[in-house]
């Protein structure tokens, strides 16, 4: 998106490059070291959070319902898996949102569309259309206020979350959910009781007090300018780092092999994701292997496939033999919203909440059949009752109750904790499968 005043963008980035890093290197390491454990199978990795963050939304209420539905999310997969869940948000530095036409008509005038907070503003005007460098420092500034109050709230727990009896399980009563379905929800929560109040009892104190909750962030690496200012060269011999988040990913639209993101991406410390579209082939999967992991790092690469449920079967499997004969260490990650959005009457854009669940047992049906696994999902939800999504108790006709995201519709509440409990099931058959056949599923 083109700047009226290249000057000013580089007087707001320098200010930022003098501003403290909003995350720091040790930290960094420390998710590598995690994802390099998902890749042996030892962890899973949940992602999720806004689609575009608002500079609103740096608020102490949307972020701990933030906080606590992928808190709840990670102890039902951590219960279906039974393994650990790396917790990673799409939080503090999801402003900018890459878009497919640098225009929108709207009304009879076309307008530059808008690409989130970062680079300017969503009302219809040209003025707040226009990309503005001031964004860049304010966008900085909200991020660090909202990893500030993400570090309170993990480091000092969320005591309603040990008890799940008390959660809002409003999905059980939904009157279109099976029962079959609604009783395995009902035994998976009633298990997590159980568990966590055995913990609880070992340590005689509540869950929340027995483990600090780690809690990681990350955003697509789509401003060149803005991530470049909070890069740095750490004393020690390190390498280099990108400071505004954990994890940064690399979008499909800007995952070029040889365009400026994969360039600048090549030469950053940190893991990164890469979003594989249906698009995508072998070659062009294992080129960016070798270019952003040249060394086959452990934790280094994670290769996020947004390909829609009825593209998984035909695209997903020349991928993962590709990236498995090479030999290439990857966690491989399910983005099932992406690939499975449509338009509906009024023009709002939607997802199917049972588009989303097939595309994920789709992926995990795929993984199991080329000897693979599925080491994460990644998801576009909400801590508010929104109602952008179809299906999960939201029928068409609800969508204009509360239909709240600037880009791309997000799960509610409700439904990203039903979603959870349906990748849980997934896993949890998994290790019933292996455990029938003898092997061993870490």
């Amino acid at each position: 998106m083109p700047y009226v005043d290249l000057d000013e963008l580089d007087r707001y980035a320098s200010r930022i490059a003098n501003l403290p890093p909003l995350v720091t290197s040790w930290e960094v390491d420390r998710l590598k070291d995690l994802i390099a454990s998902a890749q042996r199978g030892e962890r899973f990795l949940l992602q999720g959070g806004d689609c575009a963050e608002t500079l609103e939304q740096c608020n102490p209420g949307t972020i701990e319902r933030m906080l606590a539905i992928l808190l709840k999310m990670s102890l039902v997969l951590m219960l279906g898996g039974k393994k650990p869940v790396v917790r990673v948000g799409r939080i503090a530095g999801q402003y900018g949102k890459p878009r497919s036409s640098l225009t929108e008509t709207y009304g009879g005038a076309t307008l530059p569309n808008y690409f989130g907070d970062l680079v300017n503003r969503p009302e219809r005007t040209i003025e707040a259309r226009t990309p503005d460098p001031r964004l860049l420092l304010a966008c900085y500034e909200h991020a660090g206020m909202t990893l500030n109050f993400v570090r309170s709230l993990s480091g000092g727990g969320f005591a309603d979350l040990h008890h799940p009896e008390i959660w809002d399980l409003s999905l059980f009563d939904r009157a279109g959910l099976p029962a079959p379905l609604r009783e395995s929800y009902l035994t998976t929560t009633q298990e997590l009781a159980d568990a966590l109040r055995f913990m609880e009892a070992l340590g005689e104190h509540p869950v929340c007090e027995l483990s600090r909750v780690e809690f990681y962030t990350s955003h697509e690496g789509f401003h060149l300018h803005y991530e470049s200012a909070q890069t740095r060269t750490i004393s020690g011999g390190n390498g280099t780092y990108d400071l505004t988040t954990h994890m940064p990913w690399i979008g499909a639209r800007t995952r070029t092999l040889y365009g400026a993101h994969v360039e600048f991406f090549r030469g950053i410390r940190n893991p990164i994701g890469v979003k594989i579209g249906p698009d995508a082939t072998p070659d062009e999967v294992l080129g960016l292997c070798q270019v952003l992991n040249p060394d086959n790092e452990s934790g280094r690469l994670v290769l996020v496939t947004r390909l829609g449920a009825a593209r998984v079967r035909k695209t997903l499997p020349p991928l993962l033999d590709a990236v498995r004969r090479a030999d290439r260490r990857v966690l491989w990650v399910c983005d099932p919203m992406h690939g499975n959005t449509v338009t509906v009457a009024d023009g709002k854009k939607t997802r199917s909440f049972e588009a989303i669940a097939s595309e994920i047992d789709e992926t995990f049906e795929a993984h199991a059949a080329s000897g693979t696994t599925l080491g994460g999902v990644h998801l576009e939800l909400s801590g508010d009752d929104v109602t952008e999504c179809i299906g999960g108790g939201v029928k068409e006709n609800d969508l204009s109750r509360a239909y709240e995201t600037r880009c791309d519709p997000r799960l509610n509440h409700a439904q990203a904790l039903e979603m959870a409990y349906v990748v849980a099931r997934r896993m949890r058959s998994r290790r019933s499968t292996a455990s029938r056949d003898g092997r061993s599923v870490r």
